[in-house]
């Protein structure tokens, strides 16, 4: 009886302290951790440390406390402090590494880096947590003014109430959360966003408009698609390229010229090493100089070699390439691109013969990498995957090499037949544009591929035109831009789930709004479905 009586005691006294729990302590625990995994958490510390068991709390007197009325907003808090800190060690993990494959700047200190990866974590975790919140409120509200107590609140306020009772309403107040993108340091990154975020939102809207039928009866034809945005693209992107190569993408620059064999002229290994040879953007300004001096004719040194001067003096540094050159080519452009050969048809398909199997090759690493990926379609049926695979790096080689290709050979041609004075630095952009009509070749397909040049293009002419004057730029302005998207992109989310293409970017979007993730056009075909065919199609 004394023994039982003890051992009562004891247990009483030990449950006791189990549910003596100091509130800041439980608080922490609740905003930070779920209940499913604090009790995965106490039996990994319970086996490991069996002291645990006698100050920390039971599993199921947790989730008591964890499930109360406010499980949402502890929820929320939770998922916005978690993201806050996988970014940021994402963000310092790779500052790490980068610092370690950069041993020259080990040593310099710069407090800016910390700074920036702690403003864009900061605005990331606020994002979610103030587009969960602000999505909830307006539900609420919404719901509340529907009811017929809320009737003479609407009698009174008429345009109010048709306002926070649409049924966008909590879609498009969520979408206010984007501001807190201005928490992060303005830099490329953030426009980057802001970019991506508006073609997004116009790529889903034209999903939507294409469901509710704007083709007609029909239908789509098939030579319209996402690739007509190429010409247009890469026309701009070229021009870019060569007057205002500082509103240009690095990445694009240095793809197209390793890819231009016959037309950017490499340093002879016979040349002299004591003497300069232009470099690859020296080639590129003097093409643009030329075109400002409205496309002189050429000089040949072999044919006159008493004249004075045989190139403008702007781009006499280009002699060790012009002087040289065929005597039979008449256009200074040709002799800085081609100086070997004074046939432009033949250059245009002497680079075609030198590029595309380096351009084939690039494609084939890049696929088969992704084709990995996808590997158990290759066991299910490997010939025809492998067929689908080819004609995939084919189209896509077929269309980079004609699309560069015919950017270079083109200004041969408009040099040839077009008189000095038209459009003497606009023909850029056309030649441009009749490279981006390659990718008909590929249009199957390859529409993020298009979409992310039409991003590129359109983020390189804003800054050519805030650099040129042409129009100011706003402060915050693509703050603005990228909440104004979020609030298109939720409101067709809300409407017509199906117009947002692709399941991860549905998934997060359930994700911000606190759904879970999941995808609400799955679960919407699958309340559609019978309860017996879906218990056959789960058997499957």
């Amino acid at each position: 009886m004394v023994q039982s009586a003890s051992s009562s005691a004891a247990s009483s006294a030990s449950s006791g302290s189990r549910q003596k729990l100091d509130p800041v302590t439980r608080n922490a625990l609740r905003y930070t951790v779920s209940a499913k995994e604090y009790e995965v958490l106490h039996q990994y510390l319970a086996s490991r440390a069996p002291s645990v068991q006698k100050r920390a709390l039971p599993p199921r007197k947790y989730e008591a406390i964890v499930q109360t009325k406010h499980d949402a907003s502890v929820s929320t808090v939770r998922a916005s402090l978690r993201v806050f800190a996988m970014t940021y060690a994402a963000l310092k993990g790779w500052d790490v590494i980068s610092r370690r494959l950069r041993p020259n700047n080990t040593n310099t200190k710069n407090t800016g880096p910390k700074a920036s990866n702690l403003r864009l974590s900061a605005s990331l975790s606020l994002i979610l947590l103030f587009h969960r919140l602000l999505y909830r409120f307006f539900l609420r509200l919404r719901a509340s003014l529907l009811e017929p107590s809320a009737r003479p609140f609407r009698r009174r306020n008429p345009r109010i109430s048709l306002g926070l009772t649409s049924r966008y309403t909590p879609a498009v107040g969520a979408a206010l959360s984007g501001l807190f993108l201005g928490v992060c340091p303005a830099s490329q990154l953030r426009i980057s966003a802001a970019i991506y975020a508006f073609s997004r939102s116009l790529e889903f809207a034209y999903n939507a408009a294409e469901e509710k039928g704007i083709w007609g009866k029909r239908g789509k034809p098939d030579w319209v698609g996402s690739w007509m945005l190429m010409p247009f693209a890469c026309g701009q992107l070229l021009h870019a390229f060569v007057f205002d190569r500082e509103c240009f993408p690095t990445n694009y620059g240095s793809f197209i010229l390793k890819r231009s064999p016959e037309y950017i002229q490499q340093r002879p290994s016979t040349y002299p090493a004591d003497k300069a040879w232009p470099a690859t953007f020296d080639i590129v300004d003097g093409l643009a100089e030329i075109s400002r001096l409205r496309w002189p004719a050429f000089v040949s040194p072999i044919l006159f070699p008493a004249a004075k001067q045989y190139l403008p003096a702007s781009i006499s540094h280009l002699s060790p390439i012009t002087a040289p050159a065929h005597p039979a080519i008449t256009n200074t452009s040709c002799a800085l691109l081609h100086p070997h050969d004074p046939s432009c048809m033949r250059t245009y398909v002497k680079y075609f013969i030198a590029a595309f199997p380096s351009t084939a090759r690039f494609f084939t690493v890049i696929y088969a990498v992704f084709a990995l990926m996808s590997y158990k379609s290759f066991i299910q049926n490997p010939m025809q995957q492998l067929n689908r695979l080819a004609a995939k790096i084919l189209r896509m080689s077929l269309f980079i090499t004609g699309s560069i290709g015919t950017a270079w050979g083109s200004i041969c041609l408009f040099a040839t037949y077009l008189p000095r004075n038209t459009l003497a630095t606009q023909r850029w952009f056309l030649s441009g544009f009749l490279g981006g009509f390659w990718a008909f070749v590929a249009r199957r397909g390859q529409r993020s591929s298009f979409i992310y040049s039409a991003r590129m293009s359109l983020d390189s002419f804003w800054k050519v035109g805030v650099k040129r004057g042409w129009w100011k730029g706003v402060k915050g302005g693509d703050v603005m831009l990228f909440a104004t998207s979020l609030a298109l992109i939720n409101a067709l989310y809300e409407t017509q789930p199906k117009a947002v293409r692709g399941a991860m970017i549905r998934k997060g979007m359930g994700v911000l709004r606190g759904e879970g993730w999941v995808d609400r056009t799955v679960t919407q075909e699958e309340q559609n479905i019978p309860p017996s065919e879906l218990e056959e199609k789960k058997e499957e």
